[in-house]
């Protein structure tokens, strides 16, 4: 962050660094260059991921023989420690590590995670028996034992990528100065052209990867994929020279929790007849809100407090910063409750869907299609939606409001929630399709029937990915971006977990009929049907959040003392402060 001075000249942020601890030089530090090696990083973990979650669920059920909803949930579960780990990731960077040398501690971790997948699916001990037909004949299930090499490959893999997930994001944006309107405009394109290149990664391992894990061996697709994320560390180490550094400002989960529990302790106290009397008020570097009032009591300064320089000890007495930095954190929580059924839907696309397409003709003339590789429709589809938000969209939008922004992030977030919505009618229409042509005429269709939904669902994730990554990383506190990130990456945690859930649920509940491992005999399209209902309901939900939703907007005063503005949704903007002095001006 730059500090603007009485004169408006900027300062040298003492909290950002390069890689000798100097300050920097913005002419050989960061920018494109900087942000482009750091994404990279997260260019590999995404075809080592992706390269693992597509296809995993053909492994799960065609190589280790376990049921429809055991593989479904083994992958679901996977994805969803994954982005909840981004949480521990987040926290690791903010409280000691940093941005930097969690990534490079992550991105290891993900290579040795991968290397050992790559042994489980090598060692003949690691599977059962072969099966040629699971439809005709009974297959041996995998062993615990069998499993155990399995699963703690994914959960290493899962433990890299978190860490890598929540802080790759924010650390190729500290590469931009946002106060410098050059850079600004670059921050912008950031976040688009930043999942445009993991997207593009996610492509190559839904096509190259699975191709090779289906027809030369999943040793080969898995040791690639540990191969590219050796190459990734090498390139983020390189690049280091180059890099800004900001340091870490210390464990935000520390002071949410020393706020509540401040909070707690002096909820008797009544609240101060001027809010100026609380800790560190002219000095807060965000503006008081009295939204949820009950923290604020824990920056009252009270005897004990006030006595003995009792006030600089944060254990005793919070500051106005500390206690509107917690409050911004939970105004996230609406929106990102809303958010979490987007990821469920999603999970879809790497479950049930690709186990579809396994009964569905696939062949080109006489190439076979690997049904891992139908994902390619889903992120191309993501490609062409976020060029077009780029390209076409944003300026487009940019011209009708006259905002710099464009397309505001929950309308972002808005749009990604319909096209699921409706990804998952057309998905339940078409799998009642296919079950009829398969049971009454004996007939597969074309695979190419679930280009629709993988449309429908990567338009939506263009939108909703970006949008919700930019209103955790923007709305959050600065000093607590990395958590910001990985409380992003928990909605698609929670969304797998949910789908995990559902799963069990709608198992147990019709007796496996719904959920069979043949889906000629399932009812898959039922289960679509109940996701539907949901994201409408969802969306109505997520409506009435938006609407209430203030964006926060950090601008600098000229006596160099930051302030935040509540920016409401229809472009009004308030400044709490302000509007609080002319309260008490004109008295009760």
């Amino acid at each position: 962050m730059v500090l603007v001075d009485a004169k408006g000249e900027a300062e040298i942020d003492e909290n950002v660094e390069d890689f000798k601890g100097n300050p920097v030089d913005k002419s050989r530090t960061g920018g494109w260059l900087a942000a482009g090696l750091i994404l990279g990083t997260e260019l590999s973990e995404r075809i080592c991921v992706m390269g693992i979650a597509m296809n995993l669920v053909t492994y799960l059920v065609g190589d280790l023989h376990l049921s429809s909803s055991k593989s479904a949930n083994t992958v679901t579960n996977f994805m969803g420690t994954l982005n909840l780990l981004g949480l521990l990731g987040g926290f690791v960077a903010d409280a000691r590590l940093g941005r930097y040398l969690t990534v490079a501690i992550s991105a290891s971790i993900t290579a040795l995670g991968v290397t050992l997948l790559t042994l489980a699916t090598i060692i003949p001990s690691m599977r059962p028996p072969p099966c040629t037909d699971s439809r005709t004949q009974q297959c041996i299930e995998a062993t615990g034992r069998q499993l155990v090499l399995l699963y703690a490959a994914l959960y290493m893999t899962a433990l890299g990528a978190g860490g890598i997930k929540s802080n790759v994001s924010g650390f190729g944006s500290d590469q931009f100065d946002t106060r410098d309107p050059k850079e600004e405009k670059s921050m912008i394109y950031f976040f688009n052209r930043f999942y445009f290149g993991i997207s593009t990664g996610s492509l190559f391992a839904v096509t190259v990867l699975v191709y090779i894990q289906d027809n030369e061996g999943r040793a080969w697709g898995y040791g690639i994929s540990a191969g590219t994320m050796v190459i990734a560390v090498a390139i983020l180490l390189y690049g280091t020279r180059f890099y800004r550094f900001k340091k870490p400002q210390g464990s935000p989960l520390t002071i949410i929790w020393r706020v509540v529990l401040l909070a707690w302790k002096k909820r008797s106290l009544p609240h101060p007849s001027d809010p100026t009397f609380l800790n560190e008020y002219h000095n807060a570097e965000v503006s008081h809100t009295q939204k949820f009032r009950c923290l604020d009591k824990a920056a009252i300064l009270d005897d004990y407090a006030a006595a003995n320089g009792n006030r600089n000890n944060p254990w005793i007495v919070s500051t106005v910063t500390q206690v509107e930095e917690v409050k911004l954190v939970l105004k996230l929580i609406p929106i990102w409750s809303t958010c979490i059924l987007f990821w469920t839907i999603y999970s879809q696309m790497n479950t049930f869907t690709i186990e579809q397409a396994t009964f569905m003709n696939r062949h080109i003339g006489s190439f076979v299609v690997p049904s891992g590789s139908f994902s390619f429709f889903l992120f191309i589809t993501i490609l062409l939606f976020t060029s077009l938000n780029e390209k076409v969209f944003v300026p487009l939008a940019r011209k009708l409001t006259h905002n710099n922004q464009g397309i505001t992030s929950l309308q972002r977030i808005a749009v990604g929630l319909i096209f699921s919505a409706v990804a998952m009618v057309a998905s339940a229409l078409i799998e009642k399709h296919r079950r009829e042509m398969a049971v009454n005429q004996n007939t597969q269709i074309s695979a190419f029937w679930l280009v629709p939904q993988f449309f429908l669902v990567g338009a939506g994730e263009a939108f909703a990915y970006v949008g919700q990554l930019e209103f955790f990383i923007r709305e959050a506190p600065e000093k607590m971006k990395s958590m910001s990130t990985g409380f992003f990456l928990s909605t698609l945690s929670m969304g797998y977990f949910v789908s995990s859930l559902l799963v069990s649920l709608v198992d147990k509940v019709t007796n496996g009929n719904w959920l069979r491992s043949n889906l000629d005999e399932a009812k898959l399209d039922n289960f679509y049907w109940i996701l539907a209902v949901l994201a409408v309901l969802n969306f109505l939900v997520f409506l009435a959040f938006a609407a209430k939703h203030q964006y926060k907007v950090q601008l600098t005063t000229s006596s160099g003392r930051e302030k935040e503005l509540n920016i409401w949704n229809d472009g009004s903007i308030e400044d709490p402060e302000k509007n609080r002095s002319a309260k008490e001006k004109e008295g009760p």
